[in-house]
């Protein structure tokens, strides 16, 4: 079953604020020494989807040297392989504004292609799922879209697409809404569609009225449309605001969701490799519970928190409940508690900077403090 892959990396810039004000979403880094990318390009590769393109918007420099050829995914590949899709298409003249009109761009990708599946994924979707089973499922019930969810116990605190679902696994009505409740069936933004019918829905939008791809593809679609339901029941983390991000991010010292993540039967999440000197703890450090990345230099005191590559802590310092990106420096009896420190940040001595869970303290790249 030939099977093309496209992530979305900036629909939920807006939601993560500052840590998205200057890169793409797909770029956020993650886990100590990933990008948000690298766990939707990690399943597709791993479901052996050999061609991927990656539809962007604005501030994907970053994202471009992240994945470069695509190498590091076995992506570097004559035909099919990795490809960047700009964000001017032949259908508009202007940036997108939505899933939908972001797809209308790249109707000529989808043309050249050949396969005769399309898995699409958010690039915040951060789980280790096999894309070969979903698509198996799609093609078993003959479905013209199949949608992954996953059940959830939600609150009325933002807007969510839920299913209703009967008890043949066929999706029987859409809801688009901020005003839900109590445990649901949550679209996780993973679905697997024909190409040809999406061409056709994407070339007749204007005749369908059709300009959302939850509203009206999925919501009117019900109607019209078979969409099948797929539940995934692994671990799933959807980076849609600061205080999610947060909150997943120190998830991973739990070994058993850092297992569930990153040791799921065998299917691996790749990075770009960078070759640096493995993490030093000198006599005077103290680190619980942490994950300390390669390249790291610890004198001080490290709980609970994340350290990205070539992080330094000196002798007196303590980073508690925090999160640390590349290249930073804690100086000498310095305290950081609920924060989050952007790539090369430089926090004098004497300094103390605390958050909350809720509302960790951010400070912005190459900020000295």
């Amino acid at each position: 079953m030939k099977t093309m892959g496209i992530v979305f990396s900036n629909i939920h810039d807006r939601e993560l604020g500052e840590l998205a004000a200057k890169r793409t979403l797909a770029s956020v880094p993650f886990g100590g020494r990933y990008r948000l990318i690298d766990f939707p390009l990690s399943n597709m590769v791993n479901s052996g989807i050999s061609k991927v393109g990656i539809i962007t918007k604005s501030n994907y420099q970053s994202l471009m040297d992240h994945v470069g050829s695509g190498k590091h995914w076995d992506l570097s590949r004559k035909n099919g392989g990795l490809m960047i899709l700009p964000p001017f298409g032949e259908e508009m003249n202007g940036l997108y504004n939505s899933r939908f009109e972001a797809l209308k761009n790249i109707t000529h990708f989808l043309k050249r292609s050949e396969e005769a599946y399309v898995v699409m994924s958010d690039c915040d979707c951060i789980c280790n799922a096999d894309f070969a089973d979903i698509v198996r499922r799609h093609v078993e019930h003959n479905a013209d879209i199949t949608v992954v969810y996953r059940n959830k116990d939600i609150r009325p605190d933002k807007e969510r697409t839920v299913l209703d679902i009967d008890k043949d696994g066929r999706v029987t009505k859409v809801s688009v809404s901020n005003k839900m409740s109590g445990v649901k069936s949550v679209y996780t933004n993973i679905c697997v569609m024909n190409r040809l019918f999406l061409l056709n829905i994407l070339e007749n939008s204007a005749e369908l009225g059709y300009k959302s791809f939850s509203k009206d593809v999925l919501g009117k679609g019900c109607k019209n449309y078979h969409i099948c339901a797929y539940e995934y029941k692994g671990y799933f983390a959807s980076i849609d605001s600061m205080a999610n991000y947060f909150k997943h991010s120190l998830e991973l010292l739990d070994k058993q969701k850092r297992d569930s993540l990153f040791n799921s039967d065998g299917a691996n999440i790749y990075t770009k490799v960078r070759d640096s000197a493995p993490c030093r703890l000198e006599d005077t450090s103290i680190v619980q519970n942490s994950l300390i990345a390669d390249g790291c230099v610890i004198e001080g005191t490290v709980i609970n928190s994340i350290l990205f590559r070539g992080v330094k802590v000196a002798k007196g310092a303590v980073v508690k409940d925090s999160i640390v990106f590349q290249e930073s420096e804690i100086a000498q009896n310095s305290r950081l508690n609920c924060v989050i420190a952007d790539k090369q940040v430089r926090i004098l001595e004497n300094r103390e900077l605390s958050g909350h869970a809720t509302h960790p303290y951010y400070i912005a790249k190459n900020v000295v403090i």
